[in-house]
């Protein structure tokens, strides 16, 4: 039987007290919210908004956080507000729900030097029955599902791209869109065996970014290749240049040793990212239309982000 690996907390004071301060609600209320509780962008034709986009993040952000419908999220407000002596309007409900269709997010990364970028997905549940329910009296049409792309800094353990998906989209599909949100320079990516795409590897070698993917069982180099571009066959796709070469080192030395090697390892933090994510602000989206859904998977991104920058555990190897 093989004998279990135990880690212990080392930095355990310092970590109690940023899971502490998860629940602060003068973390996710800041002094610049309060201050730029009202909008005064420049004019415009129709009627102007009352609230500034960071008066609508800082309620959505709320409602996340405490997982609030969006009634109980100007309710809770309201009386945060009253408490706090505050006489600042608070937005209702229903312009929570319109506001948030074209809300820009951001991440708030504190990565500004090249890192290396880990790209995974996963489903979170839109509506339908609960797993009992489903458990006992089979699928039911009306259970919905998106997919959550992301993309992991590894050093930070940040999410630096974020993509929201309907199911049945593949993994590898919004991969140059992920690649766009990421402003430091990218040193790799790595990707499990379902990014073997020569989309993927297009997109990489366009940014001059060396992949860390494994080929699919059974892969082989190819003489003749299909051009993204414009979809001919031709002698040689440059992009392909480094699947070729990982395929060659697996023949050479194995894959086990190859994963070792180029480091592939580290992909297991993207699912680290996705548990968290399941685990602290639940599995599932309470928008209804796609455009609020997107916003609303870009803040739990963004929430994490600053729950990762409260204090993260280091751990180390006791036996």
């Amino acid at each position: 039987m093989t004998k279990k690996t135990l880690y212990r907390i080392r930095n355990w004071k310092a970590y109690n007290a940023s899971l502490v301060a998860r629940g602060s609600i003068t973390v996710w209320i800041s002094e610049d919210a309060k201050k730029g509780w009202l909008h005064r962008g420049s004019r415009y034709q129709g009627r102007p908004f009352v609230f500034s986009d960071a008066a609508i993040m800082t309620a959505l952000t709320i409602r996340c956080v405490y997982r609030l419908p969006l009634r109980q999220t100007e309710g809770f407000l309201l009386s945060i507000f009253d408490l706090l002596g505050l006489t600042l309007p608070i937005p209702d409900y229903s312009t929570l729900s319109l506001r948030a269709k074209n809300l820009r997010v951001d991440l708030h990364c504190r990565t500004g030097t090249p890192l290396h970028l880990i790209l995974d997905s996963t489903g979170l549940k839109v509506r339908g029955d609960g797993e009992w329910k489903r458990k006992w009296y089979g699928m039911n049409g009306h259970r919905k599902w998106r997919k959550l792309h992301l993309g992991i800094n590894p050093q930070t353990h940040e999410i630096e791209a974020v993509e929201l998906t309907s199911s049945c989209v593949h993994d590898a599909t919004p991969v140059p869109r992920l690649l766009k949100q990421v402003q430091p320079p990218i040193l790799s990516m790595t990707a499990d065996g379902s990014f073997d795409r020569i989309n993927v590897y297009y997109a990489l070698w366009k940014q001059h970014i060396p992949p860390v993917i494994p080929p699919r069982k059974g892969a082989k180099i190819r003489r003749w290749r299909k051009d993204p571009k414009d979809g001919r066959w031709k002698k040689h796709v440059h992009c392909m240049d480094s699947r070729d070469a990982a395929v060659r080192t697996i023949r050479k030395i194995g894959k086990r040793r190859w994963k070792r090697e180029s480091h592939y390892h580290q992909r297991s933090l993207v699912e680290t990212a996705m548990f968290r994510q399941k685990r602290i602000l639940g599995g599932e989206i309470r928008s209804r239309r796609i455009q609020n859904q997107r916003t609303e998977a870009a803040i739990r991104c963004r929430v994490l982000n600053i729950m990762t920058q409260l204090g993260m555990p280091e751990s180390i190897k006791v036996s």
